[in-house]
């Protein structure tokens, strides 16, 4: 079940350094005014923030539940969204990296608002499944703003791909070149090649991309099978810790775009791929910027796939303690508590074993008393936690070491921001727990708003 209704706040709050002036200049960003008193998502109340919007979403939900009298599961693990955060991000893409169009990957949060919204703000999407194509296409968004970025596809899928006219794919060895000349042989095809990606937290390399020793092989094959090849592609890895990865990329890139013009081919598409994190956005986009002017003219169109930097920070998750343990220490003595929650690494939090996610939990509730956004006090007693799932795997544990203020009760909520990249997308079924949890949107934008109202 999903929270459709979206409460919004009055001021639109950019980013350090964004200006509405500055924005209204950005080309292809679509800007609106704040929203005016009457909008049906306008609440009138100046002091409305994102934190806030959120603060009040899960007061509400958590007090809308009786663990006395609801139904089986109503207590159960919902989110609370902020649509207004992937508005302010959008804007601060088109602020820092003006040329390079992003093409969301869709497999990182599908989430229909957020599909909504960002098809509204003009991006294309990223899909790497027969799904994920229906999904975007079901929204009525032009087959043209789809790239099908998966270098070993399904023939099935591909046929798929040619009926539906989604023309643009990537490839990376040649038994895909021989799939797409007996089923889709109009593609318009982008050579993905592989990168150094030692520096980053999820490596893709491993499986994908063609060795730069290859390439001129693989483009020459696609020339004597009548192929399209239109472009080039890479992806340095997600969650890059050294931004001076993309300039390696680039530069080879442009190796591989020199080979295909020698061979007669008229490339005119980079995709610089994904990778792109939160903290360190600008400090990738000062380096990955210029390295594309430097080495390719503007009649040369760049896209990127950014995921998680859109959605990351704009879904916060609660969860409920259902059980507690003391465990003492048998060298020290001392003691310490194991957490049940009803959510974990089976549910919304399988970051934890695929992705390198160390979710931080925070009190939620305590008793009667509400602590989200509090600060912890200089001083204050905290008390060492181990936070597991509900499954009976022993594998099912968020977190082997936190230290939260006070003692945390059985009926308790906990809650942990930063949890809209690969969350709920990836949670599954096992031992018969949900993976379908509520969603609760809130729009700390008035842009972002009207955008879904269209």
């Amino acid at each position: 079940m999903v929270f459709v209704e979206i409460e919004s706040a009055a001021p639109i709050i950019f980013p350090s350094s964004i200006t509405s002036s500055s924005i209204k200049q950005m080309p292809g960003t679509a800007f609106l005014a704040p929203v005016a008193a009457g909008h049906p998502y306008y609440d009138g109340s100046e002091k409305a923030t994102s934190k806030a919007l959120i603060s009040n979403a899960l007061a509400r939900r958590i007090n809308s539940i009786n663990v006395d009298s609801c139904e089986a599961g109503g207590e159960d693990a919902f989110f609370v969204a902020d649509l207004g955060e992937i508005y302010r991000q959008h804007l601060r893409w088109k602020l820092n990296l003006p040329r390079i169009e992003p093409f969301y990957a869709v497999k990182c949060n599908p989430d229909p608002q957020v599909l909504r919204l960002l098809a509204n703000l003009g991006c294309g999407f990223d899909c790497a499944s027969k799904k994920e194509i229906e999904t975007i296409l079901s929204m009525d968004i032009s087959p043209s703003r789809i790239i099908y970025a998966h270098p070993c596809k399904t023939a099935s899928f591909i046929r798929y791909a040619a009926s539906e006219g989604v023309e643009h794919m990537t490839f990376d060895n040649s038994e895909e070149l021989y799939k797409c000349q007996r089923y889709f042989p109009s593609a318009r095809l982008l050579l993905r090649i592989a990168t150094d990606d030692s520096k980053a937290l999820c490596r893709l390399s491993v499986k994908y991309g063609a060795p730069l020793d290859s390439t001129a092989s693989l483009l020459a094959l696609a020339k004597d099978l009548g192929l399209n090849v239109v472009g080039v592609s890479f992806h340095v890895g997600s969650g890059t810790y050294d931004p001076t990865a993309y300039i390696s990329a680039v530069e080879d890139a442009r190796r591989v775009f020199d080979e295909g013009a020698d061979l007669g081919f008229d490339m005119k598409l980079l995709d610089v791929g994904g990778g792109y994190g939160h903290n360190n956005f600008e400090a990738i986009a000062s380096i990955l910027g210029p390295a594309v002017d430097q080495y390719f003219p503007s009649n040369v169109r760049v896209i990127a796939e950014p995921g998680r930097y859109y959605v990351a920070s704009a879904f916060t998750v609660a969860a409920h303690v259902i059980a507690r343990r003391t465990v003492v220490d048998p060298v020290n003595g001392e003691s310490s508590f194991m957490l049940y929650l009803n959510d974990g690494v089976y549910g919304n939090f399988s970051g934890v074993m695929f992705d390198h996610q160390t979710p931080i939990p925070r009190v939620l509730t305590n008793g009667d008393e509400f602590w989200y956004g509090k600060k912890r006090e200089d001083g204050e007693r905290v008390v060492k936690y181990s936070i597991w799932g509900p499954t009976c795997d022993g594998l099912d544990c968020i977190s082997s070491e936190s230290y939260l203020p006070e003692v945390v009760e059985v009926g308790d909520w906990l809650y942990f921001s930063e949890m809209g990249a690969y969350s709920k997308c990836s949670a599954t079924k096992f031992n018969g727990f949900s993976d379908d949890h509520e969603v609760v949107y809130v729009c700390s934008e008035p842009g972002a708003a009207a955008l879904l109202e269209e």
